[in-house]
């Protein structure tokens, strides 16, 4: 049990941690999204080490939120890189101490260049504070390491401080789901909020039954379709639905006289039927409320096809 103690202290110390750096937050904050949104350049983040590996996290997030960002390793860009800096872009350095020499050492250019820079630092007083326009503090009372030598509670507010200007920034740009998922092209999400139903939907071999069809076909027509269910058409309009459910319920209900039911006798005369243009996203949401596997596909009453909860 003392390793797993050790572990919940950890997450005690840097849950502190976050707090003590949310408390240090004030209306600067909504300076720094201001001035990030009317900015005519990039977001550039730089950082040496695990400041440097933060940063690049934090940059991953703007850039796939709607931010333009990118990082810059600070000794490269002592090396050439900063041909990549425009004057228009807003530089955040991330530095516990405040003293990094490689970050440092860029300071002369970007005050040469003209760009609002905003420093994460642990000390204020530090010389990468003194010579920024905006200083978010991320000092911390305690490094959950208990040599208090290696970066941890440090790097983890860091790391939400990041997540904060990410959100604020979301949020002063409306950035939706849709917007997420066209930087997402190759993920989950990404083809839920892009593809359509008639993308996914079934077209062949579905299992229609007519408005005569009679108890025992009704069933083959179902179980041979393995899809739970059957749509009954009447000039390819859907006038009923019946599911595996339904026919349970008949025999347990009308056990005797079930045999001699038709396709107009039980099911659901008014099924929730979807377009084929809808996102596939909204028809898994459909499914979920209204606890579905299956939605009928329809274009101005044509019956077109089913989705399945299993072809998304």
């Amino acid at each position: 049990m003392k390793y797993l103690n050790k572990a919940k202290s950890v997450f005690d110390i840097e849950i502190d941690g976050l707090r003590e750096v949310s408390e240090k937050l004030t209306d600067k904050f909504d300076e720094i999204i201001d001035k990030v949104m009317n900015a005519q350049g990039r977001f550039v983040i730089t950082g040496m080490g695990k400041s440097g590996l933060v940063g690049k996290k934090i940059s991953a997030t703007l850039a796939s939120t709607g931010t333009r960002s990118f990082f810059m390793h600070p000794g490269e860009a002592y090396h050439g890189d900063l041909g990549m800096i425009h004057s228009g872009d807003i530089i955040l350095a991330i530095s516990n101490s405040g003293e990094t020499e490689e970050v440092i050492k860029l300071i002369p250019f970007f005050k040469d260049n003209k760009n609002l820079i905003i420093s994460m630092v642990g000390k204020t007083n530090s010389t990468l504070a003194k010579h920024s326009d905006y200083v978010l503090d991320i000092g911390i009372t305690k490094e959950a390491c208990p040599l208090e030598l290696a970066p941890t509670t440090s790097t983890t507010v860091t790391m939400a401080l990041g997540d904060a200007i990410a959100v604020a920034l979301m949020e002063a740009r409306g950035f939706q789901a849709e917007n997420f998922a066209r930087f997402h092209p190759g993920g989950s999400l990404g083809r839920k909020l892009l593809t359509k139903v008639s993308d996914l939907m079934k077209v062949d071999n579905l299992p229609i039954l007519t408005k005569e069809m009679e108890f025992d076909e009704i069933i083959s027509v179902i179980s041979n379709s393995r899809l739970g269910m059957g749509v009954v058409l009447s000039d390819n309009k859907v006038i009923r639905v019946i599911t595996d459910g339904d026919i349970r319920r008949l025999l347990r209900s009308e056990k005797e006289k079930a045999l001699k039911f038709h396709a107009t006798d039980f099911g659901s005369i008014n099924p929730i039927t979807i377009s084929p243009d809808l996102k596939i996203a909204k028809a898994e949401e459909i499914m979920h409320e209204k606890k579905i596997s299956a939605l009928i596909v329809c274009d101005e009453n044509k019956f077109l096809g089913i989705l399945h909860r299993y072809d998304i």
